[in-house]
């Protein structure tokens, strides 16, 4: 007989195997399989803070600005970001997302919504709130 311990990390393994199938639903949909981990990690870096610069965003990964340069270079080529120039100092230059550089650095998070919207078409009223109050055990 399976133990406890056992099923629970079936039903979670099952439950990250459906996360990571929707993840790369929407990474297909931007028509970029082979995106890294760490890519990721930038896009979400530029999607997260306002007014993000070469500089700042150097900052933030803890990269040279070199290393920063060719990764714009590269999310450009992507059609994933875009550059834009300061309206009030043309020297600056602001790296902006593009509706595909965002859907790609909310690719975790609309996962997880793929997911909960199964949830809750196939869970009734009572079970979303048992699910809900154990969930919030684990804290």
């Amino acid at each position: 007989m399976i133990s406890k311990k056992e099923h629970l990390f079936t039903v979670f393994y099952n439950l990250i195997k459906i996360k990571g199938e929707c993840s790369c639903e929407i990474l297909s949909e931007c028509g970029l399989l082979d995106i890294t981990v760490k890519q990721i990690g930038y896009l979400r870096a530029i999607d997260g803070n306002e007014q993000v610069t070469f500089s700042k965003l150097a900052k933030i990964t803890k990269n040279s600005k070199p290393t920063i340069t060719e990764m714009i270079n590269k999310f450009v080529k992507f059609e994933c970001v875009y550059r834009e120039k300061c309206p009030d100092d043309g020297r600056i230059i602001y790296i902006r997302l593009t509706e595909k550089g965002q859907m790609i650095a909310r690719s975790e998070e609309n996962s997880l919504m793929k997911v909960i919207e199964k949830m809750v078409d196939l869970l009734n009223e009572k079970e979303i709130g048992t699910l809900i109050e154990i969930l919030e055990k684990l804290r």
